[in-house]
């Protein structure tokens, strides 16, 4: 009964719980919130310190009893409790300048293909604990496809490689299912480690996992680009412990990422092989779609389409599309019914 008399001041929430970013979308607002999936935690208080932008500032340099920890690994929750505060902590903030109280709203959260249900329990037991008085779940390949603007419902087949912090989904949807899929733990973290690593091994020099990701970001690409491109790392030296910087230029940071890369397609080309002959020429007709920030590198989508000979193109908006298919299905109860996950309380 309260949750009820609560819900009317609350506004429903779709959230994209990412491994990198979570993003809030309030029904009739659009998008509020996109912060990092980083908290801020004092070990010796569990004291909650700062969470999203501040607590990313936080990395690396915190004393010993600071932590900045990342509560989702590879899209599912690996610390409950931090997640439960960080989602209570961004419910709240949706809801600043309204006059509810104690929010109970609804709330769409997008979860991994490969999920298991006790993994999926955890994400709908976080969210209820921090103030969701109903929890639906969407498979986030099915949310970016919407977000994206993709006929879902139609019997016809919609390709879409979801390519995020944590987690790689490729999956054909058609009829509001999806009827293959392929979920890997190859993509943004795992590039970022792939340069890490390279720089580490070449140059003797530590680098931190933001100069990895700038780097991606800046030089980053899958195919060789028109004009050269380099830019100065600094890091620490290994051999003597003083800082020390570096150049480095696009072709040493494809080749670097060339073996993940090469992950994510051939599997791509596993789940082609796997999907129906009538749904195949579907997606050869109507092609491939990337979403998440992995489908910003540069050259990605030519690299696909080279490798499987079927057009490729990058979403608009693609790190936002799968807040925006939440958006979207709550404004579209009869959508919502058909595409929902089924919860655990069903079971």
């Amino acid at each position: 009964m309260f949750n009820r008399f609560f819900g009317k001041f609350s506004h429903d929430l779709g959230i994209d719980l990412g491994t990198k970013n979570t993003l809030v979308y309030v029904q009739d607002k659009g998008i509020v919130i996109n912060e990092p999936t980083v908290v801020a935690v004092n070990i010796r208080t569990d004291e909650i310190l700062a969470i999203g932008e501040e607590a990313r500032k936080m990395i690396g340099k915190t004393p010993a009893h600071i932590q900045a920890v990342k509560p989702l690994v590879d899209g599912v929750i690996s610390d409950f409790e931090v997640t439960e505060k960080m989602l209570k902590y961004f419910i709240d903030k949706a809801h600043e300048g309204d006059f509810a109280l104690a929010p109970r709203p609804r709330v769409i959260i997008g979860i991994p293909l490969d999920i298991t249900e006790v993994e999926k329990k955890a994400v709908e037991d976080a969210a209820k604990s921090a103030g969701a008085r109903k929890v639906f779940l969407i498979e986030e390949s099915m949310a970016s496809a919407i977000g994206a603007r993709l006929p879902v419902t139609d019997p016809r087949a919609t390709m879409v490689v979801d390519i995020g912090g944590g987690t790689t989904e490729i999956a054909v949807i058609s009829l509001g299912g999806v009827v293959t899929y392929k979920s890997l733990r190859v993509a943004g973290n795992e590039l970022d480690n792939c340069i890490t690593q390279f720089i580490r091994e070449e140059f003797n020099i530590l680098i931190g996992e933001q100069v990895a990701e700038s780097i991606k970001i800046r030089i980053g690409s899958a195919i060789p680009l028109r004009e050269a491109m380099d830019m100065e790392v600094r890091g620490r030296d290994l051999i003597n412990g003083l800082p020390r910087s570096i150049k480095i230029n696009d072709s040493q940071v494809r080749e670097t990422i060339s073996r993940s890369l090469r992950q994510i397609i051939d599997n791509i080309k596993i789940t082609l092989e796997a999907t129906p002959p009538e749904l195949v020429a579907d997606i050869y007709e109507h092609g491939i779609v990337l979403t998440g920030g992995g489908a910003l590198l540069r050259g990605f989508d030519k690299a696909i389409a080279q490798e499987t000979k079927i057009p490729v193109r990058v979403a608009d908006d693609p790190l936002i599309c799968l807040v925006k298919g939440t958006g979207i299905l709550l404004s579209d109860p009869e959508l919502l019914a058909k595409v929902t996950a089924q919860s655990t309380d069903e079971m």
